[in-house]
């Protein structure tokens, strides 16, 4: 009796020295993944008000063109991009200020909804004046936003495609003979 409470005895005291063993080599695991996600690339400040200055002019162009399905698209992307500000800039004064920008953010969604060209333009407004007071009150009053006159995507059509007339092909002929649709 005595022997196999013995062996019992050792067999627990052998199973907890290696769930202390296994802990060690966890929290070792757990620190070096920490220590590699410090050091993971992180976009700077700078990185994303790039990405929503692209995305700023698309959503002009879009709805200039009453293309709402790209304008949709590209009052998403600006969104995400806040979003993204805010998780990965959180330490920043930028990233709190950056708020001010979801009412004209919502309103311009609600004028692509609506398909309304002229609600989309004063709101487009208000939205670049936004951002132009977020730039002064962040101490970046020299970086001014405005309004784009031409598009700098040369390789971008921001007309809506009318499946009845064709448009697609029919204003892109060169991409016929690249892929060789010509031959057929």
């Amino acid at each position: 009796m005595k022997k196999s409470l013995l062996i019992v005895l050792s067999l627990g005291l052998f199973a907890c020295n290696q769930h202390t063993d296994n802990t060690e080599m966890l929290l070792d695991h757990i620190e070096n993944l920490e220590s590699k996600l410090e050091e993971a690339y992180k976009p700077g400040f700078g990185d994303f008000m790039g990405v929503m200055q692209t995305h700023h002019a698309k959503l002009w162009f879009a709805g200039q063109n009453q293309n709402w399905d790209l304008a949709d698209f590209e009052i998403h992307e600006l969104e995400e991009t806040v979003e993204n500000i805010q998780k990965y800039q959180s330490h920043r004064q930028e990233s709190e200020m950056i708020a001010m920008l979801n009412a004209p953010l919502d309103n311009i969604d609600n004028a692509i909804e609506e398909k309304n060209h002229e609600a989309f333009k004063k709101n487009f407004i208000e939205l670049t004046n936004t951002c132009n007071k977020c730039h002064i009150a962040v101490g970046f009053e020299f970086n001014v936003v405005k309004i784009p006159d031409t598009s700098p995507f040369s390789n971008q059509d921001f007309r809506p495609i009318n499946s009845d007339d064709n448009f697609y092909l029919e204003n892109h002929k060169h991409l016929k003979s690249e892929v060789g649709e010509e031959d057929k």
